[in-house]
């Protein structure tokens, strides 16, 4: 038995057509016709009379079907002997050169400018100038349809849409790693936040973040939180905050949780600024091995990584008290000054809680497993690498000064430091030493010996608290404040126009003095009254004087 069914009929209500567009139908009964014309042909000739047959029955002309066949001979597909629909094509201009030319110029003129004009305000432009010509208005749509012909990327570009520029610009690569602490990525960004005081209380501003996340695991390397603006200094405590176990940070700040990373990477990403190209920085990572990989200049994406986190860091602060939120518009009537509440040692503090017990212990989307998952899970194979001299390292990204050693120590923000190593190099050569700090910890620095090694100096107050820089001079001024506030407000004017007076009195009396040489008898000092006590009581008081005295008490 047969079971080939190839020529079998179709049954009636079979689609053969695979379509029910009337343009589509019209197309399969056009192929079909001519496929059968053509067979009958032979060669390229065609039968007059067959052709007149099947124009008929197409219900097209001679010529018409003579194209077709044409088109079909070049393109044999159902596609190419579409019926065109009537009317103007689409794209076609229904305006003549010159009033084309002056929607397209007023475009260029008015439309496509930073100040980002409505489209409202285009229309009316053209019709004023339409209007200067003579020319019948054109209507909305026709002018709608200009602008919408144009590259959404040129219209992003010329009217510095930055939305619409990311929207039509091409994110195709991203950095990826394949292993702990291959790439780094560090950011900054400005806290979504508003701090207050430590001890009053008083609202300040909003800090800086500074970021560091490992590629491959997502786990969050090390932060630092700062009052200044993004520096070669945040970078640097970043860094050191990232490399260094961060047990005892976690324990001086009451943190139950755990925060395994540590080590230096094999490189570092980070943009152009000027803070990670400073040469502490670029120094200290080319002396332990560590690349710098500068993203490419105009590739943000190329950074996602580290901006997805910032994002994610900076929806947990729009959930406390003093937030600004992201823009004025989610923020509406909220006052961030008048609602806040935290110090920037508890806001530290609630960053530490939220990546090592929050954050590292989420399933994290892309990894779709929490990042701490991942670091256990590869921590056995990571060639876990330390800075070979952890002093030099420390002290080689904390920023410097320059002092000169004195008896009394070495003086710097204005506080005398001392180690007794120190006294080896007191008598020798006069020179500046380098002296490296930690803005964070005032309570003792390191000078540099003539030997190149450094020393570790302690403040010679030893009940001076481990603060950080910022809070010691916000001490200083506000201790001089008070000091210029219990001083009697008027009496340096009163005593300074005083002491004028006796100065100009003096070069007064002693020209005209010079004026007339006429001698004059000698007077001592104690005739004029001021080499004498006079004023003064300086008798000596009476034994019933004394008395009445301590009675008044």
């Amino acid at each position: 038995m047969n079971s080939n069914n190839e020529n079998a009929p179709c049954p009636d209500d079979a689609d053969t057509t695979g379509s029910d567009d009337p343009q589509w139908l019209e197309a399969c009964r056009r192929e079909e016709a001519i496929r059968e014309l053509l067979g009958r042909s032979a060669g390229d000739r065609l039968r007059t009379s067959d052709v007149e047959d099947v124009a008929l029955d197409l219900g097209i002309s001679r010529a018409t079907l003579y194209r077709l066949v044409a088109i079909y001979r070049e393109t044999p597909t159902v596609e190419a002997l579409q019926p065109k629909p009537r009317g103007r094509s689409k794209g076609a201009l229904a305006l003549d050169k010159s009033r084309h030319k002056l929607i397209r110029q007023t475009i260029r003129e008015v439309y496509l400018k930073p100040q980002r004009p409505t489209l409202t305000h285009l229309v009316e432009q053209i019709h004023l100038r339409f209007v200067q010509h003579g020319w019948p208005l054109p209507d909305r749509r026709t002018i709608k349809t200009r602008v919408d012909d144009i590259e959404r990327r040129l219209v992003a570009r010329k009217r510095k849409d930055k939305r619409a520029i990311k929207a039509t610009t091409p994110v195709p690569g991203e950095y990826k790693a394949s292993r702990p602490l291959e790439v780094v990525q560090i950011d900054h960004t400005l806290v979504d936040l508003i701090v207050v005081h430590e001890e009053t209380r008083e609202p300040l501003a909003r800090p800086w973040l500074t970021l560091a996340i490992d590629v491959f695991t997502r786990m969050i390397t090390g932060f630092h939180l700062s009052m200044d603006p993004p520096s070669r200094l945040s970078v640097s405590l970043c860094v050191l905050h990232g490399v260094y176990d961060k047990t005892a940070w976690l324990q001086e700040r009451e943190i139950d949780a755990t925060w395994p990373v540590a080590g230096l990477p094999e490189a570092f990403h980070v943009d152009n600024g000027a803070d990670f190209r400073s040469k502490a920085f670029i120094r200290g990572c080319r002396n332990e091995g560590v690349d710098i990989i500068w993203r490419p200049p105009g590739e943000p994406h190329y950074g996602g990584h580290i901006e997805r986190l910032i994002g994610t860091m900076m929806g947990q602060m729009h959930l406390l008290p003093g937030t600004s939120f992201g823009n004025p518009i989610e923020r509406g009537s909220y006052d961030p000054k008048k609602n806040s509440a935290m110090s920037l040692r508890e806001l530290e503090c609630f960053l530490g809680w939220e990546i090592a017990g929050g954050y590292h212990d989420r399933i994290h989307s892309t990894l779709m497993r929490s990042p701490l998952a991942v670091w256990r899970e590869h921590e056995a194979r990571i060639n876990l690498r330390m800075p070979h001299d952890r002093m030099a390292f420390w002290v080689s990204l904390l920023p410097e000064a320059y002092r000169t050693l004195r008896p009394d120590g070495v003086w710097l923000h204005g506080l005398p430091y001392w180690s007794n190593v120190l006294s080896a190099d007191l008598g020798g050569a006069k020179r500046e030493l380098l002296v490296k700090y930690d803005p964070r910890d005032i309570s003792r620095i390191f000078v540099q010996r003539p030997s190149g090694r450094f020393v570790e100096a302690r403040s010679r107050d030893l009940t001076c608290p481990s603060i950080s820089l910022r809070e010691w001079k916000l001490r200083r001024r506000e201790t001089r404040a008070q000091a210029r506030a219990e001083r009697e407000p008027n009496q340096w004017i009163t005593t300074a126009k005083a002491k004028r007076r006796i100065v100009d009195d003096a070069i007064r009396k002693t020209a005209q003095a010079r004026r007339d040489p006429q001698p004059k008898n000698k007077i001592s000092v104690d005739d004029e009254g001021f080499g004498s006590l006079k004023g003064i009581d300086s008798r000596t008081p009476s034994i019933l004087e004394i008395a009445e005295k301590q009675r008044d008490r």
